[in-house]
């Protein structure tokens, strides 16, 4: 059935006349009304009148959230962010039948360019070229053969979503061969397709890309240890995600000494354990955006690595980002006035 949405954004960016005129246009009769908040909100902007929340049939938000008394009418939630941790346990999500919908999709650009950024600078050697380059100092390598460059090196990938095809695609047009590790088996052609929001020209969206794909807790240990030059980690945080990556796992690495690189939730990897394979040389080094725990303490052992990049979570940074999540909220209300499902939906049995 379709729906003529009255759409309320309380997020903390005004969007452009520009987008607002497109959207109408796509979305004929669609009503929008624009509240900007404070970056960190998680409380309702005060402003808004009581009969626009009690019309409002779309919300885009990231962490402020109504009560169901004031927003009786609301269909349809989406998430200024691609995660969805901040609604778990929200009365609003849990005891509704709201449709809650990431910007999954938002991110596989610009993680992509820090997943490659970070691992050729590791192979290039440029930490060591960069205190060289502070000193003054003109130090020539010692032989011609001291970078592995990426051509016929093998990346896995855990969690094939958005930013996993788009490591894929990259890593295809970098020679290498890409094996894909999923949670669920994806066996067929129509599995292996991708359902939630793609950007034109991006990602994997018919799932082409690995020569192999490995699933669940049978098969994570054949991944492992297919020869990983690479391991990408792009998996939500779920109770089965949840140090996923441990002593054990660890040692499966030990063979090709995989590099180690976390973009999606920290605890998908032991931090104990991952500060063990280290100090035993099981893996050669790892990037890490997220960490367990997160914040990384001051104390922590893993600032002190020379084979370790650290940064604060912000490897989806990008002044694309808020142009990128308003086009998945457009796509997502005119399937809505079409009457046809939308995309990126959360799923109350997964959790993401």
């Amino acid at each position: 059935m379709a729906t003529c949405d009255v759409l309320l954004i309380i997020v903390a960016f005004i969007p452009t006349k520009k987008w607002v005129d497109d959207l109408k246009a796509r979305v004929p009769g669609i009503e929008i009304h624009i509240y900007p908040t404070e970056m960190y909100a998680q409380e309702i902007p005060n402003n808004v009148p009581e009969d626009v929340w009690f019309r409002t049939t779309a919300l885009y938000t990231w962490k402020a959230f109504p009560t169901r008394e004031l927003a009786p009418r609301l269909q349809f939630v989406q998430l200024h962010s691609a995660g969805c941790n901040q609604i778990l346990g929200n009365p609003l999500y849990e005891k509704s039948e709201i449709a809650f919908c990431t910007s999954n999709g938002v991110h596989p650009p610009q993680i992509t360019e820090w997943v490659f950024a970070t691992f050729l600078g590791f192979q290039h050697h440029f930490q060591e070229h960069f205190e060289n380059q502070r000193k003054n100092n003109w130090v020539d390598p010692s032989s011609d053969e001291d970078v592995e460059d990426a051509v016929g090196l093998r990346v896995g990938i855990m969690g094939y979503g958005s930013i996993g095809r788009q490591v894929a695609r990259v890593s295809k047009a970098f020679g290498m061969d890409v094996h894909a590790y999923t949670l669920h088996e994806r066996s067929t052609p129509e599995s292996r397709r991708q359902n939630g929001f793609t950007e034109p020209g991006l990602g994997d969206p018919e799932g082409q890309f690995p020569s192999k794909w490995f699933h669940g807790k049978e098969q994570l240990k054949d991944f492992l240890t297919s020869d990983l030059d690479l391991l990408v980690i792009t998996l939500p945080q779920t109770p089965q995600t949840t140090n996923l990556i441990g002593k054990e796992e660890f040692a499966w690495l030990e063979r090709k000494k995989t590099f180690l690189s976390n973009v999606g939730r920290g605890v998908a990897v032991d931090g104990e354990a991952l500060i063990a394979a280290l100090d035993a040389g099981q893996i050669r080094g790892a990037a890490l955006d997220v960490t367990n725990p997160e914040p990384l303490p001051a104390n922590s052992k893993l600032w002190n690595y020379k084979n370790v990049v650290i940064t604060p979570h912000c490897a989806g940074n990008s002044n694309h980002f808020n142009e990128r999540t308003l086009n998945i909220l457009s796509h997502n209300l005119e399937r809505r006035a079409k009457g046809l499902e939308v995309v990126n939906r959360v799923s109350k049995s997964l959790g993401y």
